[in-house]
């Protein structure tokens, strides 16, 4: 068994300021930009080391509602989070939805640059 599954999640973004604003709004929190190499990252304030990732606008990240879904904790309400999407210039694609006590709560929503992202809360 793998002690950690996934430690790090990239966002595409094609507007850094646009997209570091809707994530600061929705989340209602700062994130510290930094250029790597020839890509602008703004970074996620986590506490756990292995649980970390950023906002990435650079040539070999394009933003899709295809492919990879990414799920952020949704909060002990991920509805106020979903509350926020459509006036930091989102779209809701699934409200808060009840998937079992597996599981718990997702919701979904597309993102200012375009990326299809998951909330959840068990």
């Amino acid at each position: 068994m793998l002690e950690h599954m996934f430690i790090w999640v990239e966002i595409p973004v094609a507007d850094m300021k646009r997209a570091k604003a809707f994530y600061e709004h929705i989340l209602q929190c700062e994130m510290q930009e930094m250029p790597m190499g020839d890509s602008d990252y703004a970074f996620f304030p986590v506490q756990e080391q292995f649980n970390g990732g950023a906002l990435v606008q650079g040539t070999n990240h394009k933003p899709s509602t295809e492919g990879v879904t990414v799920y952020l904790y949704g909060g002990p309400d991920m509805d106020v989070i979903l509350s926020r999407v459509q006036q930091a210039g989102g779209q809701i694609l699934m409200g808060k939805t009840y998937m079992g006590k597996t599981v718990g709560y997702i919701g979904m929503f597309r993102d200012s640059e375009g990326n299809r992202i998951g909330v959840q809360h068990l």
